[in-house]
């Protein structure tokens, strides 16, 4: 099959993801759900044809993929899309799976993502996090809060991803793009050298070591707003994880710094709605004195009541969000409970209301 017309398909059906894999037909992600083309299986020399023909089309030097077996890398088709793509070797065969990302930039209202969380990128210094499962828009909101920034701010945006998904336009703010591995060594490196680079708002793919985290948390705490994903779900998990990332001896020390910097965190899950579309869900904390004093001294354990015990949209759990949804019919109660954090208190209050 052509490449171009395989990623020309892809994009046309909508698809968010493409599997070249051997041993199935070529595979398609829609809405959540997988979705095969009318063919044949693909062998062996199939996925390898196809995939070479990849790297070709991106320009890309395959050697360290044949040598290491795994590859991350992105690239563009003039009027098609973006691709981000993952090249792995299984069963000793070439496999790939592609994301396809639109030239546009999302829209959050499309997407139900609420204003409240776009405005949290209104602070102008400390650690904002976006958290959930890999697959769940973490990426998305992301690209939404820096278009938000970008349209109505005068700002110096870096953005350091692995790789580059959405591509953004200078707008009233400057928006610098850097890709690891191609653009720069690594994520500690990158953002080092962005302390140098006078940002007002740093992006960072994700936060995956305790030496980022650091050079992440000590950039907050000197007056820029850092914006970065953890695959966590909800925030006192979120807190934990990045505590217990540091040796034992400076554990004290980071809850401090945290307590100290961190303004937000948002929980983001995506679950199949009644109308056949994937839709949003979101924990969302906003850091008050309270909870700062909760990090401060080992009480993580009680942020999630008091997410829980909220009303405020600043505020709200999980199981909130998830009975909103519920609510309006736009997912079924069985959806609400398999993605509840509580699903034996949720059970009761949607009980209740039938």
């Amino acid at each position: 099959m052509d490449i171009v017309a395989l990623l020309t398909d892809a994009a046309a059906h909508g698809a968010s993801d493409v599997f070249i894999i051997a041993g199935r037909p070529l595979s398609y992600k829609q809405d959540g759900k997988l979705l095969m083309e009318n063919g044949d299986r693909l062998m062996t020399d199939d996925t390898e044809l196809l995939i070479r023909g990849i790297y070709k089309m991106a320009g890309r030097d395959i050697t360290h993929f044949l040598s290491t077996g795994d590859d991350d890398f992105s690239f563009a088709v003039k009027g098609l899309s973006r691709f981000r793509v993952s090249t792995y070797r299984q069963r000793g065969s070439m496999a790939a799976v592609v994301r396809v990302i639109t030239f546009s930039l999302p829209d959050p209202v499309d997407l139900g993502i609420p204003e409240n969380i776009i405005h949290l990128a209104d602070h102008t210094k400390g650690l904002v996090l976006v958290t959930g499962p890999a697959g769940s828009g973490k990426s998305t909101t992301l690209a939404c809060m820096i278009d938000y920034i970008n349209t109505n701010m005068e700002k110096h945006i870096i953005t350091l991803e692995d790789p580059l998904e959405y591509l953004h336009s200078h707008k009233k703010s400057i928006v610098s793009q850097r890709e690891i591995s191609t653009d720069t060594e690594s994520y500690v490196n990158a953002l080092r050298a962005s302390l140098r680079q006078t940002p007002d708002v740093i992006l960072l793919g994700e936060m995956r070591d305790y030496e980022t985290m650091s050079i992440a948390m000590t950039a907050a705490e000197t007056g820029h707003l850092v914006i970065s994903t953890l695959h966590t779900l909800g925030a006192a998990n979120t807190i934990d994880r990045i505590i217990d990332v540091f040796p034992s001896n400076q554990q004290r020390q980071v809850a401090v710094q945290l307590s100290m910097v961190l303004q937000a965190v948002v929980s983001q899950q995506l679950l199949p709605g009644t109308g056949g579309k994937q839709l949003p869900a979101f924990e969302v904390m906003t850091v008050t004195p309270a909870i700062r004093n909760m990090i401060r001294e080992n009480k993580i354990h009680q942020i999630d009541g008091v997410i829980y015990s909220s009303s405020n949209a600043n505020m709200k759990s999980m199981d909130s969000s998830l009975l909103e949804l519920y609510n309006a019919g736009q997912i079924t109660g069985r959806t609400a409970l398999t993605y509840a954090t509580n699903p034996d208190l949720l059970e009761k209050k949607i009980g209740a209301q039938r």
